[in-house]
C-alpha cells in the first residue's frame, strides 16, 4: 500500500471524538509567549515548494484566516496538508534589517506588483503623497475593480499581515443578519471563544490607556463621542499589549509606536504566522508553497482534482507551471481571490456544475473613511499607536460602527480619523468577461452613499456639538469621504447558497470554501474573528462527517 493511499484511509477514518480531543489539547496549550512572540517569528515552508506531479490528500488555496484554521485542524487530525500562497513567505529581512517596511516610508516591499503606491489616504495637507516604487510582489494589494479599491494582504498569513488587528466579535443581536443559516448558540458558545483563543485576542489595559501618550488620539475620540451621546467601547485586538507597554517605556524595538501597520508589523502583532500557522507548522504535517498561484481546478479522471499552479518570481512572472492532484481542495484565497477563481472555473468549463450563486452577494462591509479637524485645544498627539483600541457604536440607531483610527504621521495634526463599518445593503456580483479573459466586479462608487449617510449619523452630530468641520485634504482635493475603498471584502460564494451550510461547494464532492467569501457582504464589525469562528465551525463538521 502506498503512503498516499494510507494517508487517504487515515483521512477518511478521522473520528469526531479524535478531532475534538485534538482541538481541546491545542487550545489548552495555546498560551502565547508574551515577549518572545514580539520577535518576527515566521512559518517555515518545510520541504520546499510543491513539485509538479505531486498527489496530496488536501490542498488549501490561501494562507489567511480560513485556510489557516483548516490547515491546523486537519493536521491535528493526522492529515497531510499542502498550502498554496500567491504572496511571499515574509521571512527574510530587507537591507534595513526588518521584514516589513514602515508605513511612512513605503518601498519595494509595500505593494503587490505596482510601480506607484496606492495609499488609502492619497493626500495630506493638500499635497499628494503617493510615490513611485519598484515592481515587486509586496505585501499589500490595492486591487482596483468595479469602482472600488480592495485592499488585501499578500503573503503567508494573508490579511493578518496588514490589518490593524481589531478582533471584534459581533453583538449577539446582530448575528442573525450576518449568517442567518448558522446556529448562534453554537457560534457564541463554542466557535467564537475557540477563534478568540486561537488568535490570541486581548484588550488594552484601561489604566495604562488613560495615561499613554500614544492613545491621546483615542481619548479625544472617546471624549467627543460621549459628549454627543454615543457610547465609546474598547475593542479587543491581536496585538501583544505587554509589548506595546514596553515600546512606550523604550525597552524594546518599536513597532506599533513606530507607526507600523499598513505594510506589516515587525514585532508586536500576533499575525497568523505567530498563531494558527505556527501551530500548524509544529505538527509537521503542513507544507506551504509561497509565490504559487492556482489557475485551475478540475475533476481528475482517477478521482480527486487536478490543480494547475503557476510558480511566480518577485516581479510577477511565471517561472514554472505545475500540475498536481489533490483528493480534496479548500478554497481560502479570500473573498476576492476565491470568488474570481470560482467564477472563472465555472465559466470556462473546468467546474461547470457550480451553481448560479457563484460570484453573488459581494459587499464591502460598509467601509467608509473620514477625518475631522479639531480645535487647537484638542490635540490628538504626534505619537500615535498604529493599533486602534476603541470605537463608537451607533449601529442600532444609525447603522454605523466607527473605529477611532490612528493617523501616525509623526507630527501633531489636530485631526481625528475614523474607519466606519456601516449597514450598507448594496451587493455586487463577479462575472466572467470573455473578451478580456478576466473576472469583473459590478460595484459602483455611488453605492457607497448609504454608508456615507450612516457614518454622518455619528460625525455630523459630533461636528455640531464640538463646532468642528470635516477634513477635506485626505482623499483628494476638497473631498470629505473615503468612499473609494474597502479593507473588508466579503461574499461571492455565500454560505448555504453557493455552498451548503458548511462550505461544501454545490455540485462537487471534495471541494470546499472556508474563507470570507462565505459571508454575505457585512459583519457589523471588523470581520476576521467571524471568518475564523465560521471556519472553526465548518472544518469540525467536515472532518467529522466527510473524512
Amino acid at each position: 500500500m502506498s503512503d498516499t493511499t494510507q494517508q487517504n484511509k487515515d483521512f477518511r477514518g478521522v473520528s469526531r471524538r479524535r478531532f475534538i480531543a485534538g482541538t481541546s489539547s491545542i487550545l489548552g496549550a495555546m498560551t502565547l509567549a508574551g515577549h518572545a512572540a514580539a520577535a518576527a517569528e515566521q512559518v517555515v515552508t518545510a520541504a520546499g515548494p510543491i513539485a509538479s506531479g505531486a498527489h496530496v490528500p488536501v490542498l488549501v488555496i490561501g494562507t489567511g484566516y480560513g485556510g489557516s484554521v483548516a490547515a491546523l485542524r486537519l493536521a491535528q487530525a493526522g492529515v497531510d496538508v499542502q498550502m498554496i500562497e500567491m504572496g511571499m513567505a515574509w521571512d527574510t529581512p530587507g537591507s534595513d534589517g526588518k521584514i516589513f517596511a514602515n508605513t511612512t516610508s513605503p518601498d519595494y516591499r509595500s505593494y503587490w506588483l505596482r510601480t506607484r503606491t496606492k495609499q488609502p489616504l492619497s493626500n495630506f495637507l493638500g499635497f499628494p503623497i503617493d510615490k513611485d516604487v519598484p515592481l515587486y510582489t509586496g505585501i499589500l494589494d490595492a486591487e482596483e475593480m468595479g469602482g472600488i479599491i480592495v485592499y488585501q494582504g499578500r503573503g503567508v498569513g494573508g490579511g493578518s499581515l496588514v490589518n490593524g488587528g481589531m478582533a471584534v466579535t459581533p453583538k449577539r443581536e446582530n448575528f442573525g443578519a450576518i449568517l442567518p443559516s448558522v446556529d448562534a448558540d453554537e457560534m457564541y458558545g463554542t466557535y467564537y471563544p475557540r477563534a478568540n483563543a486561537g488568535l490570541g485576542v486581548g484588550t488594552v489595559d484601561p489604566t495604562w490607556f488613560e495615561s499613554a501618550d500614544c492613545y491621546q488620539y483615542a481619548r479625544v475620540g472617546r471624549k467627543q463621542a460621549q459628549r454627543s451621546g454615543f457610547p465609546f467601547v474598547f475593542v479587543p485586538d491581536v496585538y501583544d499589549w505587554d509589548y506595546m507597554e514596553q515600546e512606550a517605556a523604550g525597552t524594546v524595538p518599536k513597532s506599533a509606536l513606530a507607526g507600523e501597520i499598513l505594510y506589516g508589523n515587525n514585532y508586536g502583532k500576533k499575525s497568523l504566522q505567530k498563531t494558527y500557522l505556527a501551530q500548524a507548522a509544529a505538527t509537521g504535517k503542513v507544507t506551504i508553497s509561497p509565490l504559487h498561484k492556482v489557475t485551475s481546478v478540475s475533476p481528475a479522471a482517477a478521482g480527486g482534482y487536478t490543480v494547475v499552479i503557476d510558480q511566480l518570481n518577485t516581479t510577477g512572472g511565471t517561472t514554472a507551471t505545475k500540475t498536481v492532484t489533490a483528493d480534496r481542495v479548500f478554497f481560502a484565497a479570500g473573498s476576492v481571490g476565491t470568488s474570481k477563481l470560482l467564477v472563472k472555473l465555472k465559466a470556462t468549463g473546468a467546474l461547470p456544475s457550480l451553481n448560479s450563486e457563484i460570484g453573488q452577494g459581494w459587499g464591502d462591509n460598509g467601509n467608509v473613511m473620514c477625518g475631522r479637524a479639531n480645535h487647537l485645544w484638542d490635540p490628538t498627539g504626534a505619537l500615535q499607536a498604529s493599533i486602534p483600541c476603541g470605537g463608537i457604536d451607533n449601529w442600532t440607531a444609525g447603522g454605523a460602527f466607527a473605529e477611532v483610527a490612528p493617523l501616525p504621521t509623526g507630527i501633531e495634526t489636530y485631526a481625528s480619523f475614523y474607519l466606519s463599518i456601516t449597514k450598507n445593503p448594496n451587493r455586487a456580483q463577479f462575472s466572467w468577461n470573455a473578451t478580456t479573459n478576466s473576472v469583473d466586479l459590478n460595484w459602483q462608487t455611488a453605492w457607497k452613499q448609504p454608508a456615507i449617510d450612516m457614518a454622518k449619523s455619528i460625525f455630523d452630530k459630533i461636528n455640531a456639538k464640538e463646532g468642528t468641520i470635516y477634513r477635506t485634504d485626505l482623499f483628494g482635493t476638497y473631498k470629505i469621504w473615503g468612499d473609494h475603498l474597502t479593507y473588508h471584502p466579503l461574499g461571492g460564494a455565500v454560505l448555504n447558497k453557493a455552498t451548503d451550510n458548511y462550505g461544501r461547494l454545490q455540485g462537487y464532492s471534495g471541494l470546499y470554501v472556508i474563507d470570507g467569501s462565505l459571508i454575505p457582504g457585512n459583519t457589523s464589525v471588523n470581520p476576521f474573528v467571524t471568518i475564523t469562528a465560521l471556519a472553526e465551525r465548518n472544518i469540525e463538521t467536515i472532518i467529522a462527517t466527510d473524512l
